[in-house]
């Protein structure tokens, strides 16, 4: 369905845009039909960066990111209203998908204006409140209200529900219950299940990683920019490779365990391989030329559907 292939994203900084910075650097994963595909990392890792790229919110450097076999970059004009009738994304902050001048539910009028403008006021009213019961909402809750007499839970909420109007195939879940108390939580992370078993492919970003092992079937784990482990959820969470996949997994608190325990173990995994690079191991430089980055491959593989990337936690990326 979405598939990304060395994917990259620089942005010219320094005076008069003399520099790069690489916020996003050869990433490339799939994501299927009918399966959800966590995205986690730190703040700053790029994980919004991809998921904007993905919505042709941001340019792509280089690389390439394709949808059922259509090159993303090159869809232009009409196409594009088409490709956003497929895809669709909520990100972590609804207030700033609402104009404060307007009923927060002008969203779904903008959507019936867009898609619908032939469908009869009683049809679009039902369409509604079944999007709505998909996230727990009662119509005469939200419906004509202005955004800051909502909450932001229910802000949120009626994002979800807005997509839900589409016809959708993939959609870019953006922290999108990080706002949302634990109650409704769980409402939203089922909805998400329920909308994989109907054959959508979800792109859920988070950089809480309990979330991420409960809902989705494969995990990346991004790191500065970088994918550096990648698989089946249960084989990178169940054998975590990399150190910093490690870390992250040490990281999350335990109610048994003080904190300084923790630290321990993260400091003991960080030097589980004794600082040897497991990808450059199967994939050494030979110092010939053409033997560039580019010329590897951006991973390799540790077991089935289970992928790590090179490494050094001192310098950040390992470039043996």
């Amino acid at each position: 369905m979405l598939s990304l292939n060395r994917v990259s994203k620089f942005y010219k900084i320094g005076t008069f845009g003399g520099k790069e910075l690489a916020a996003v650097r050869d990433v490339s994963f799939d994501v299927n039909r009918g399966e959800v595909v966590s995205l986690i990392g730190e703040s700053g890792s790029g994980k919004t960066t991809i998921g904007k790229m993905v919505l042709k919110l941001i340019e792509i450097s280089r690389g390439s990111i394709t949808f059922d076999g259509t090159d993303v970059a090159g869809i232009k004009g009409g196409a594009v209203k088409s490709y956003y009738r497929e895809v669709q994304g909520v990100f972590q902050d609804p207030f700033s998908s609402y104009n404060p001048i307007f009923k927060a539910d002008r969203v779904f009028t903008m959507i019936r204006s867009e898609y619908y403008p032939e469908m009869s006021r009683s049809d679009w009213d039902a369409k509604v409140e079944t999007a709505l019961a998909g996230v727990s909402l009662e119509p005469d809750q939200v419906l004509n209200k202005y955004p800051h007499q909502l909450s932001g839970g229910q802000l949120q909420r009626l994002l979800v529900a807005r997509a839900l109007l589409l016809d959708l195939k993939f959609l870019v879940a953006d922290e999108i219950i990080s706002m949302l108390d634990a109650s409704t939580r769980i409402d939203v992370l089922n909805l998400l299940a329920e909308l994989k078993d109907r054959g959508m492919g979800i792109l859920f970003i988070t950089h809480d990683l309990s979330l991420g092992n409960y809902i989705s079937q494969k995990t990346v784990i991004l790191r500065r920019g970088v994918v550096v482990e990648m698989g089946a959820t249960d084989k990178v969470f169940g054998n975590p490779t990399h150190p910093y996949t490690k870390v992250l997994i040490s990281s999350v608190p335990q109610l048994h365990k003080k904190w300084a325990e923790v630290e321990a173990e993260i400091q003991a995994h960080g030097g589980d391989h004794d600082g040897v690079c497991l990808y450059h191991e199967a994939y050494p430089p030979t110092g010939q030329a053409g033997d560039g980055p580019g010329d590897r491959p951006a991973m390799v593989k540790v077991e089935d559907d289970h992928f790590v990337g090179c490494f050094d936690l001192g310098q950040g990326i390992c470039k043996a």
